[in-house]
């Protein structure tokens, strides 16, 4: 197997794929706010969306369009407003927002999703939407991707692009993304069954069938978004969506098949790197931290005593001052509902040992304070009590995430 980054890969990597980025107005600081991403061609369409019992209006609007199974040919995208808490007003200003892109598109309002970010519970300023819209599907181009990536940002510090290139059954198919997101990241995504904030967009060329393409989405959450946290937050507007337009020409890729399982390596792939560009652009982020968590009695154990430690305060405080301060992660793991025997516990910063048995292990703590000053930081415990294991990629939390959640409304 084959897997090749493609050179400034974006989501018009893949063939027949066209993007935007436009100034809308919608930010004070006279950036980039509006997206729009377009296949001329129809799309198979899969997506997750945030658990958040306040789900955006686009949320809303994106889960109904994803489960009749609707082909999809366009997403608009605006930063700058969440259009989250708006009520039924907020219903009707992105079904009004996908009904004039459709019509300028040539398009049915069910063949585009529409995508918001930013402030919550404000209402959607439609003029300047609408108007945004227009420039937006003058400027499509298929080297658009760049662009669209950086429309998306909110407090991101630089645009997350990435994709590959596969040989899928002697054909070469191409996967691609764009992803956004920094801070209020902690994706709890569910799938949309077939029938942050974090935004992030697929694209591919292979022509897969929509169960495939649904099991596919599935698969790579927990290897990417669902493993990632910044700050515990789950935003109201979590949005992944994959779009197949079968433009690669390729056989279909079916279930169950050898092709299936090449294609899910390389969305895992693109999307996993998005996960961790994420973590890594995180607001006022100076280390990205891997957290490892085995022996556990079952993953949904793991899992949850991973995501206690990268959540905690003190725990990511005391990244930031890269101090080995083991002790705060034990008491994560303790309090994290987890069953273990504390006397069985081993703890290791990348491969040094720092607690066996559930005590020191005896390495000198200059020792360790020298491995925890590293920009990118693994820690590895082990609980002994059975085969259970997940991985949680987080973050230090310093004085800038402070000041860039504390100005935010302002």
């Amino acid at each position: 197997m084959s897997i090749r980054p493609i050179e400034q890969g974006s989501v018009t990597s893949p063939a027949g794929f066209q993007a935007s980025g436009i100034i809308a107005g919608l930010k004070r600081s006279g950036a980039k706010d509006l997206a729009m991403l377009y296949s001329p061609r129809p799309c198979v369409a899969v997506g997750a969306f945030t658990s958040n019992l306040f789900a955006a209006a686009p949320v809303i609007y994106d889960r109904k369009l994803i489960a009749a199974d609707s082909p999809i040919h366009a997403i608009v995208i605006n930063s700058g407003n969440a259009n989250a808490c708006t009520g039924q007003q907020g219903l009707q200003d992105a079904e009004k927002t996908a009904a004039h892109a459709a019509s300028l598109l040539c398009l049915h309002p069910s063949q585009v999703l529409v995508s918001s970010t930013g402030r919550i519970g404000v209402p959607m300023p439609m003029g300047i939407i609408l108007a945004g819209v227009d420039k937006a599907v003058k400027a499509l181009a298929a080297a658009g991707g760049r662009d669209a990536a950086d429309a998306i940002m909110t407090t991101d510090t630089r645009p997350k692009s990435h994709a590959v290139a596969v040989d899928v059954g002697g054909t070469t198919v191409r996967i691609g993304g764009m992803t956004k997101g920094a801070g209020m990241i902690a994706p709890k995504l569910r799938m949309q069954p077939p029938q942050a904030t974090m935004l992030s967009y697929i694209t591919t060329d292979a022509a897969i069938e929509r169960q495939a393409l649904h099991d596919c989405l599935a698969r790579a959450l927990d290897l990417s978004y669902n493993r990632i946290t910044v700050d515990g937050d789950t935003s109201t507007n979590d949005t992944v969506i994959a779009l197949a337009n079968g433009a690669a020409g390729n056989d279909l890729i079916k279930v169950g098949t050898p092709e299936a399982e090449l294609f899910f390596q390389a969305f895992v792939e693109v999307v996993a790197r998005l996960a961790r560009e994420m973590v890594l652009d995180g607001e006022g982020v100076t280390r990205f931290v891997e957290i490892n968590v085995c022996g556990a009695k079952n993953a949904a154990e793991a899992r949850r005593c991973a995501e206690a430690i990268a959540n905690s305060a003190l725990c990511k405080t005391a990244w930031f001052g890269a101090d080995p301060n083991w002790g705060r992660i034990l008491c994560a793991a303790g309090y994290s509902g987890c069953e273990f025997d504390p006397t069985t516990v081993n703890l290791d910063f990348m491969s040094t040992p720092v607690v066996r048995r559930g005590m020191d292990a005896g390495t000198p703590e200059a020792e360790l304070a020298e491995i925890v000053k590293a920009k990118e930081l693994t820690i590895n415990l082990d609980l002994g009590a059975g085969p259970g294991a997940f991985t949680v990629w987080s973050c230090d939390m310093t004085y800038d995430y402070v000041k860039i959640n504390a100005d935010y409304h302002t």
